[in-house]
């Protein structure tokens, strides 16, 4: 299909968004669901964590051998060949789809190969862990690499074909599968034997081999597209010279994801040494990446474009101002979701994870993790952005070293909280030292910045952040006492239905009051909300 034929067969802008809207919100609420029957369905132990670390290994090793390329070099060159190639780019694509797949394949029998040897690196010799179911584990989830990696790969493809809609909704089918392999799970007769582990046992091949299923209809469900947009494939081989260009960038791509790689090889040894702390510290990571991935996503996605023009055109006073600007925004968006995570963290736990398996006290360890770590949200979001200015200013060096700065105090924190918190609250241990080590990411971001660009109005961003703080401690402040007196009132007496008549009433009072106050408090970026609610009423 010709780059024109492409063009005339596009969607409109409005209807590609509206569909990956509601693609990522189904595929967040059904990931969300598969999470919670796995904890209700297996619990909080020592089975949840080798499974937890063993699926953890495909996705990192992806990134490893494609991820970070794929998106800096190869999706770059993937446009630029539509526009330039006689062929719309379909050779290159072909071209890269056949070295994916190569790389791909003997990565992942390497992987598969050397599983006990990735166990051993995952998990510390003298931990609570079952380094021999998590090998188990691995060898039935580790050919999802290849499927990874290709539905990455054909997903940039299809977009830059105009196909968006799909490619967002892949990994709902995936989620689907979960669920349905947990169903079967909880279905099939016996248990996982932890001592001996038996790698032919019924539901140790469902659970494996499930959540990989899941993973290869993920990729193979794009194919059908592929052929619809007209595109054929064929092995072809070579070398693209475009690539060179990038050689440099590539370089540094690679060594953030590395070093991303060994905090999480650090994160999974320090937490395998408490039963369930690593199950807990990623039911509570996804929790936290809600209001991120709804709200920081969206306002990322709005000023990067905005920002890599203002790079482009040497416009240093309009970079300043979007990244003071998305700062701000961070701030407003997501401290009073902050606020909410810390006060109702223990609520969410217990409304959400206190089922089956997991019970009241695997649901209030993930709360207690949830409510102590919350406060990392919005130097998240703020770190995020900052390494964006420096890729809209084609810096791909200096974000490594930010990374590398981020990673050197995440390990320290790591062990330090292996040191010295008691061994059953290792997971909040582990869940505070990624938070902090946000507040350390940010700040040296700022300082980096600082020097790069000059001023970058920090004075205006802080007086705004301690605004959203005032605004937010005040109208949770309200609303837990509100929801204290609610469940007093009512008598209420089990512990689950008070955590969901709590977690209601602080989402329903807290967050509109939170903005409420700071439209009192006369923020300027809230005005263009209150003016579009005032025109609303005003018709009505």
């Amino acid at each position: 299909m010709t780059q024109q034929e492409q063009q005339q067969n596009a969607p409109s802008l409005a209807r590609a968004g509206g569909s990956m809207a509601i693609a990522t919100i189904v595929s967040r609420a059904s990931g969300l669901l598969s999470k919670l029957l796995l904890v209700s369905v297996i619990g909080i132990n020592v089975l949840n964590d080798s499974y937890q670390v063993a699926t953890t290994l495909p996705t990192m090793i992806n990134e490893l051998l494609l991820g970070g390329v794929l998106t800096s070099v190869a999706i770059p060159l993937l446009v630029r060949a539509e526009k330039e190639d006689g062929d719309g780019g379909e050779s290159y694509a072909q071209w890269l789809i056949t070295m994916a797949a190569v790389v791909l394949g003997i990565g992942t029998a390497i992987a598969i190969a050397c599983a006990p040897l990735l166990t051993a690196l995952f998990i510390d010799s003298s931990s609570d862990a079952n380094p021999a179911l998590v090998t188990a584990f691995a060898y039935l989830v580790l050919p999802g690499i290849v499927f990874y990696g290709l539905s990455a790969l054909l997903g940039a493809i299809l977009n830059t074909r105009n196909v968006f809609g799909l490619p967002t909704w892949a990994p709902v089918l995936n989620n689907v599968v979960v669920i349905v392999t947990l169903a079967v799970y909880w279905a099939v007769p016996g248990e996982i034997s932890l001592d001996p582990v038996q790698m032919g046992q019924p539901k140790l091949l469902v659970l494996g081999l499930g959540t990989m299923a899941g993973v290869a209809l993920q990729a193979l469900v794009l194919l059908p597209a592929m052929r619809r947009t007209g595109f054929r494939f064929r092995w072809r081989w070579g070398w693209d010279r475009r690539l060179a260009e990038f050689g440099g960038l590539a370089f540094w791509v690679l060594l953030y994801v590395a070093l991303g790689f060994v905090s999480m090889v650090v994160l999974t040894r320090v937490a395998t040494n408490d039963k369930g702390a690593i199950t807990v510290y990623n039911m509570q990571w996804l929790i936290a990446q809600v209001p991120y991935g709804v709200l920081g996503v969206s306002l990322l996605t709005a000023l990067m474009p905005r920002m890599s023009r203002a790079a482009a055109a040497n416009d240093t006073g309009a970079l300043v101002g979007d990244l003071s600007f998305g700062n701000r925004m961070s701030a407003i968006l997501l401290m009073p979701f902050s606020a909410l995570l810390t006060v109702a963290g223990v609520s969410i736990g217990l409304a959400v994870f206190a089922h089956g398996e997991s019970g009241v006290e695997g649901g209030e360890a993930i709360g207690t993790a949830l409510a102590l770590s919350a406060f990392g949200l919005v130097p998240y979001a703020i770190t995020l952005l900052q390494l964006r200015v420096f890729y809209a200013l084609k810096d791909a060096r200096t974000p490594t070293v930010i990374q590398a700065v981020i990673v050197v105090a995440r390990i320290g924190l790591l062990y330090a909280f292996l040191e010295f918190s008691p061994p059953d609250k290792l997971a909040v241990g582990v869940s505070v030292a990624m938070s902090l080590s946000f507040v350390v990411g940010a700040l040296v971001g700022q300082v980096w910045l600082r020097v790069r660009l000059g001023r970058l109005r920090t004075g205006y961003t802080a007086w705004t952040l301690c605004l959203t703080v005032v605004a937010s401690a005040i109208a949770f402040g309200a609303a837990t006492g509100l929801a204290w007196l609610a469940v007093q009132g009512l008598g209420i007496e089990s512990r689950v239905t008070g955590a969901w008549v709590e977690l209601v009433i602080q989402g329903a009072v807290g967050l509109p009051l939170s903005f409420a106050l700071l439209a009192l408090f006369k923020v300027p970026e809230v005005k263009p909300a209150l003016d579009k609610i005032s025109r609303l009423v005003g018709r009505r």
